[in-house]
C-alpha cells in the first residue's frame, strides 16, 4: 500500500507538470534560427558554399532559359519543386517586414545577416523576373509533372516551364505583391546597400504601376494559388508599402481616394487587408490622422480573432489554437501571432488599448495571445509534440518534402518517376534528411496531428508559415528569455 508521502510525492510531480505545460517556456532563439534555416533549404539555384541545410545542393541552373531569360534562383514554396511567384513575394514581403520592425531584436540575435540574407534571395530573383517593362515572369515549374515525380530538386528531370503575366494577360494579385516585397526590401536595405535599395524600389513602382493599370486576376497558378479574394487587397498592400517607402502624394492619394478595404479576420498570402491596416496605424499614431479608419479596421481584426472578444469570428480548436482551414493552417498561426505581436508594441508604445463592444484589451493582452500561438507550435499543445522540425519534444520526423526525404544521391542520378513514390514517398519512415526549422502544417480541428509524409495537411511545410514567424520568434527570443 503505498504511503501518505509516496502520493504526496506523485501530486507533487503531476502538479509540477501541469505548471510546465502552462507556463511553457521555450528556447526562442533556438527556434528562430531554425526557422530560418528552413528558407534556406527552400532555396532554388546556384547555392553559396557549405549551405547550413547540408544535404541541399545546386538545383535548376537553367530556369528561364526555354524564354531567353535568367530565372535561375528564388525559392521553392512548399515540398514540391515549383516556383510560384505570389506566395514567394508574400514570403519576402513578410520577411522584410520583420526585419524593418524587429530589427532591434533581429540584430540581438544574431540573425539579421541570415534574415538580410533570405530577403536578397528573393529579391535578387524578382528583379530578374520583371526586368522588361509590363511583364514579370510569376511561375518556373510544371506543377502536373512535378506532381507526378517524388524527387529532390538537384536531381529532378521534370519540365520547367515558364509563365509570365504582362498587359494582355494581367495579374494584378501578383504584380502588386511583387511590388510590396520590393518595397519593404528597399527600405531594409536603405542604410545598408543605397543602390540596391534603389533599384528595388524602382522595380517596386514600375510593378505597382503595371498592377494598377492593368487590373485583372491572373489564374495560372490555380489550383494551388488562386486568389480567392480579389485584387483590391494586392493594390492596398502594394501602395501601403510603397507609401512608406517613399512618402510620395501618389500613394497617399491612392490609399485614401482609390483603394478598397474591409474589416477580415484572416492575413494570408491571399488576403492582406489587416496587414496593411495595421502598418497604416503605426503611421495613424505616428501624426497621420489621415488614417483613422484603417486603424479602426485593425481594431477590427483583432476584436475578430481575440476569443474573448463579443465579435470573434475565428476557429479557435479545444487546444487554443486558431484554425481556419485545413491544409497548412499553420500559416494563419502564425500571421496572426506576428500581427498581434506588432500590433501589441504599436499599443504599447501609443499608450492604447482595444476596444471590442464593452470589452477592452491591452497590449499584454494580445502579446500573450501571440505567444500562446507560438507555443502551440512549438510544443505546449494536446499532444504535447513540437510542430517544428528538429526543435524540441517529439518533433515530426516525415515533412511531405521532396527534398527532405529523398537520400542524397549524384547529380546525374536517374531515378524513375514511377518508382521514387514506393522507394521514398509511401515510406513509413523517418526523412533520411532533417528539414530543420520547418514548422509544418499542424492539427486538425480536434487538435488531432498525424506525422505522416502522405498525409500532407498535417505534414507539408510552406516557406510563408516561417517568415511570418521570424518577427514574433525575434521579439520573444530577446523579452521573454
Amino acid at each position: 500500500m503505498m504511503s501518505e508521502s509516496g502520493r504526496l510525492m506523485i501530486s507533487l510531480a503531476l502538479l509540477a507538470s501541469f505548471l510546465v505545460c502552462v507556463n511553457a517556456q521555450f528556447n526562442y532563439k533556438e527556434a528562430l534560427t531554425k526557422s530560418i534555416i528552413f528558407l534556406e533549404a527552400q532555396r532554388s539555384g546556384k547555392l553559396p558554399p557549405h549551405p547550413r541545410p547540408p544535404w541541399r545542393g545546386d538545383s535548376a541552373l537553367e530556369d528561364g532559359k526555354t524564354v531567353g531569360v535568367d530565372l535561375v534562383g528564388g525559392y521553392y514554396d512548399a515540398g514540391d519543386n515549383v516556383k510560384y511567384g505570389f506566395p514567394m513575394a508574400f514570403t519576402v514581403t513578410t520577411l522584410a517586414w520583420a526585419a524593418y520592425f524587429y530589427k532591434a531584436e533581429l540584430t540581438s540575435a544574431g540573425e539579421m545577416k541570415n534574415v538580410l540574407d533570405s530577403i536578397k534571395w528573393g529579391t535578387d530573383y524578382f528583379l530578374k523576373a520583371s526586368a522588361g517593362r509590363n511583364r514579370l515572369f510569376v511561375q518556373v515549374g510544371d506543377p502536373v509533372s512535378d506532381h507526378e515525380c517524388w524527387m529532390r530538386p538537384e536531381n529532378m528531370k521534370t519540365s520547367r516551364k515558364v509563365l509570365e503575366i504582362n498587359q494582355n494577360c494581367p495579374g494584378t494579385e501578383i504584380a502588386a505583391e511583387t511590388a510590396a516585397a520590393l518595397a519593404a526590401s528597399s527600405i531594409v536595405f536603405r542604410d545598408i546597400d543605397k543602390d540596391y535599395s534603389r533599384s528595388l524600389l524602382n522595380g517596386a513602382k514600375k510593378l505597382f504601376e503595371f498592377a494598377n493599370e492593368h487590373r485583372g486576376t491572373y489564374d495560372g497558378e490555380c489550383p494551388f494559388y488562386c486568389s480567392y479574394s480579389g485584387y483590391h487587397d494586392e493594390l492596398l498592400w502594394g501602395a501601403t508599402w510603397l507609401y512608406i517607402a517613399t512618402k510620395r502624394q501618389i500613394y497617399l492619394k491612392f490609399i485614401q481616394e482609390e483603394s478598397t478595404t474591409a474589416i477580415v479576420s484572416e492575413f494570408s498570402w491571399d488576403l492582406k487587408f489587416a496587414g496593411a491596416q495595421v502598418l497604416l496605424s503605426q503611421l495613424y499614431w505616428e501624426g497621420q490622422k489621415e488614417f483613422q479608419t484603417f486603424q479602426q479596421q485593425a481594431d477590427g481584426y483583432i476584436c475578430s480573432v481575440l476569443p474573448e472578444s463579443p465579435y470573434h469570428q475565428a476557429f479557435i480548436t479545444p487546444g487554443g489554437l486558431i484554425h481556419l482551414r485545413d491544409g497548412a493552417n499553420a500559416q494563419y498561426v502564425t500571421s496572426t501571432a506576428f500581427l498581434f505581436s506588432v500590433y501589441s508594441d504599436l499599443l504599447a508604445r501609443h499608450h492604447m488599448q482595444v476596444t471590442c463592444g464593452d470589452k477592452h484589451f491591452t497590449s499584454d493582452h494580445l502579446m500573450d495571445f501571440a505567444k500562446k500561438q507560438m507555443d502551440y507550435l512549438l510544443g505546449n499543445n494536446p499532444v504535447k509534440r513540437s510542430m517544428m522540425v528538429g526543435f524540441g519534444h517529439n518533433p515530426p520526423l516525415q515533412a511531405h518534402h521532396r527534398g527532405a526525404s529523398v537520400p542524397v544521391m549524384a547529380p546525374n542520378a536517374d531515378v524513375n518517376c514511377g518508382m521514387s513514390f514506393v522507394y521514398w514517398y509511401n515510406v513509413d519512415k523517418p526523412n533520411p534528411n532533417e528539414l530543420t526549422g520547418a514548422i509544418l502544417g499542424g492539427p486538425d480541428r480536434a487538435d488531432r496531428f498525424v506525422d505522416s509524409r502522405v498525409n500532407s495537411s498535417f505534414t507539408e511545410p510552406c516557406t510563408y508559415v516561417n517568415s511570418v514567424a521570424v518577427g514574433v520568434l525575434a521579439k520573444l527570443a530577446i523579452h521573454n528569455k
